[in-house]
């Protein structure tokens, strides 16, 4: 598993199209890698996952309200790598396809990461959305044995317990999370409303135990897509097993943080990152 890609630029390093995971009759699936020259090396990697209620979106073509800041430069700026990791949507394969393969990003970082100079053992994940319920699952699943553990996670307006979702939802909420059609019955392959074992295993609050590594759970008030009741009870049930949990909830902000300013948002994350992964 190697690059076919690398280009130098004045600050930065690029990786392009490392496959990590190829599975029979699926488009093998990789990872982009960017680097920052400057630092010293090795250096904490950021594993970037995309959202697109695991229906569409690609880490190649990031939302155009996320890049009007850029967050990947800053967090280049700040001296994290950054690597973008593909998985299967919904529509390709049911869950836990899309988690099999972002943490066969993670295991090919831990394990050949060193040969261009990231930390093996500074390993954070973050996303929003879909990509943040994948985020939280990757750290809350991960593990050792299985070259996954990873060392901090950022999750940003995500879902954690698809059992509860459609009770939470905000009074103005656009979507039926239980219907047979919700982002989250495609995911699991079935009517969530009559599956509970199957939103169960693909409910991160499933796998909380004091193992988890530290978490910074970012989520708007007025999420109209996925509740804010949502990372409240991940928090509450992290808090509740003795891992370390931060939860910032943004007051009037929507999903994708409709109608608040990103920076400050995004400076909160990368500050975490700095504490969560210093070595």
């Amino acid at each position: 598993m190697t690059d076919t890609a690398s280009r130098p630029w004045s600050d930065r390093i690029e990786h392009r199209d490392i496959v990590v995971n190829e599975v029979p009759g699926f488009r093998p699936l990789t990872l982009d890698l960017v680097l920052p020259v400057a630092a010293p090396q090795p250096v904490p990697v950021l594993v970037w996952i995309h959202g697109g209620a695991w229906l569409f979106g690609s880490p190649k073509q990031p939302p155009d309200w996320l890049m009007e800041v850029d967050p990947f430069t800053a967090a280049i700026r700040a001296g994290f790598a950054v690597a973008s990791a593909q998985y299967r949507l919904s529509g390709e394969a049911h869950f836990p396809a899309q988690l099999d393969d972002v943490t066969a990003a993670v295991r090919w970082l831990r394990r050949h990461g060193h040969t261009v100079g990231v930390d093996r053992e500074r390993i954070g994940v973050w996303g929003e959305s879909a990509g943040g319920h994948l985020a939280s699952m990757i750290a809350l699943t991960g593990n050792d044995q299985d070259d996954t553990r990873v060392q901090a996670a950022v999750c940003w307006y995500a879902p954690s317990n698809l059992l509860t979702i459609q009770s939470q939802a905000h009074p103005a909420g656009t979507i039926d999370h239980d219907a047979a059609d919700s982002p989250e019955s495609l995911l699991i392959g079935a009517p969530l409303a009559g599956n509970p074992a199957l939103g169960r295993a693909a409910s991160p609050i499933t796998y909380v135990t004091d193992q988890a590594p530290p978490m910074l759970l970012v989520h708007g008030d007025q999420d109209l897509v996925v509740p804010v009741g949502q990372s409240e009870e991940l928090a509450a049930a992290l808090t509740t097993a003795g891992a370390e949990v931060e939860l910032s909830v943004v007051r009037g902000a929507d999903h994708c943080f409709g109608g608040v300013p990103l920076e400050p948002l995004i400076r909160d994350t990368l500050a975490f990152f700095t504490r969560a992964l210093a070595g």
